[in-house]
């Protein structure tokens, strides 16, 4: 089955500001929610970027053995729900950490998939780590993990899915959690 083509702003091959770990990001294109002081505006236009086969990026993520995981960033992952759902299937295989930074929070998500949007159930089931909330410039600060502002949370996916309810992501607790992909000596 082939899967659906992305919209992309960029990739990233190697990022350690993204999440956890050594990892690489992918920017998706296209995002409703036009944060005032946007770290990535150009991103906003749907029809911007470039159109990209998901095949190109997991034969980058195989070529590279120290990966940890994979970002996907934006723009609104959640925009492409459906193509990053699937390219977050492949990459999950390949037993890497995702983590999905969205402008929508953990409970307005929950919200979309009881609404029936589509894909938005299988993205948030790859994904590992959410970063959670708009971008408010207000509340920016240079001193958060793997954020841009105070309100923006890091949300542990699978035990909130658990739980039913929003459980903040400790990295205290999930380190070592990353395992290595060892590299071929053949």
């Amino acid at each position: 089955m082939e899967m659906k083509t992305l919209r992309l702003a960029g990739v990233m091959r190697e990022s350690i500001v993204d999440g956890p770990g050594i990892r690489m990001t992918v920017f998706g294109q296209g995002c409703p929610h036009h944060c005032k002081g946007c770290h990535n505006p150009e991103t906003h236009d749907p029809k911007g970027g470039y159109l990209s086969h998901p095949e190109n990026i997991l034969k980058a993520i195989d070529q590279n053995p120290l990966l940890q995981g994979v970002t996907f960033s934006g723009g609104e992952p959640f925009f492409q729900a459906e193509e990053f759902a699937e390219l977050g299937t492949e990459i999950k295989k390949r037993g890497l950490h995702i983590t999905t930074y969205s402008g929508y929070t953990f409970e307005q998500i929950i919200s979309g998939i009881e609404a029936g949007k589509t894909g938005w159930k299988e993205l948030l089931s790859v994904t590992d780590l959410l970063v959670d909330g708009k971008f408010i410039l207000e509340e920016k600060s240079l001193n958060l993990l793997f954020r841009g502002s105070k309100n923006q949370r890091l949300i542990n996916v699978p035990k909130s899915l658990e739980e039913g309810k929003a459980v903040l992501w400790n990295p205290e607790e999930e380190s070592g959690v990353l395992r290595y992909k060892k590299a071929s000596l053949a």
